[in-house]
């Protein structure tokens, strides 16, 4: 019997339109989707404001009579702190479990009858929900928090169109963080373990709960480097209240990119071996 050989073609340019046309299409009914709870959005912004007086007064009070410690002043501060609580529903660090429950479920098995790769879909659609929590989510803290604090504005021109060069890279990139521990169903079935450790890990090493800088110098330099966590919420915040000269903002921003392409090709793969997996066990 012959063997038959499959061909490739190479992308055309209309292919190349059709995909753009595609992936926008799923990140505008991602928006869509998320757009439509309105009361959940408004109950979260207020939760964000809420705690945003908190971190930012006990921020402000570490600060002290000097003013500034680990590279921040008073300003610099009350920015982090109202730019992070809307950064933190827009970066979305602890979504719901919603593609384990597929897995668990066997719905998944739809997403791969689908012509768009799971990944690329579930990256445009939060693409998406993030679009929406930049409107709903975002925008409400960095408005109140002005009113109450001395806040830090940008000095250089650059740092505006960097900060959402930035902002856009964590979305990404936490997505792809997310879609791991999530693809871990494939192997486990609960992922509530999982979950629980990405919960508790991402938040301290991204520097929700404190600035990163206040850890010592070299830990700090480690986590930069070393993993994806202070690209996720800490390097954003820190280009934004342009705590550090212009060029080490690009190559933090670099660093993410980096992060984020790696993440990314890690969930392609991952992805590829669980469908293996499913081929194996019949599925």
């Amino acid at each position: 019997m012959g063997s038959v050989t499959a061909t490739v073609a190479p992308p055309t340019e209309s292919n190349v339109i059709l995909w753009f046309r595609t992936f926008g299409a799923i990140a505008r009914s991602g928006f869509r989707r998320y757009a439509t709870y309105r009361q959940a959005a408004l109950a979260g912004a207020v939760t964000n404001i809420v705690f945003g007086f908190l971190r930012c007064y006990v921020l402000l009070g570490a600060a002290g009579a000097a003013g500034a410690v680990a590279g921040y002043d008073r300003a610099q501060f009350a920015t982090f702190v109202w730019a992070g609580q809307g950064m933190l529903a827009v970066i979305l660090l602890w979504g719901r479990p919603e593609l384990a429950e597929r897995i668990r479920t066997g719905d998944v098995a739809s997403d791969l009858l689908r012509p768009v790769h799971p990944v690329t879909s579930y990256l445009a659609t939060d693409l998406g929900r993030a679009g929406w929590a930049c409107v709903s989510r975002l925008l409400p803290p960095v408005l109140v928090g002005p009113l109450f604090f001395d806040v830090h504005l940008p000095a250089r021109w650059s740092t505006v169109p960097l900060f959402v060069v930035s902002a856009t890279v964590a979305v990404v990139l936490c997505f792809g963080c997310r879609f791991l521990v999530n693809a871990t169903a494939y192997w486990l079935q609960d992922v509530r373990g999982p979950q629980i450790l990405w919960t508790l890990g991402s938040g301290v090493l991204a520097g929700l709960y404190f600035p990163l800088p206040f850890l010592p110098d070299g830990l700090f330099l480690a986590l930069q480097l070393a993993t994806p966590f202070p690209s996720l919420l800490q390097t954003p915040l820190d280009v934004l209240v342009e705590r550090d000269p212009k060029g080490v903002q690009v190559a933090l921003v670099g660093v993410q990119v980096a992060w984020a392409a790696a993440i990314l090709a890690l969930c392609r793969l991952v992805q590829r071996r669980a469908e293996r997996r499913l081929v194996v066990q019949g599925g």
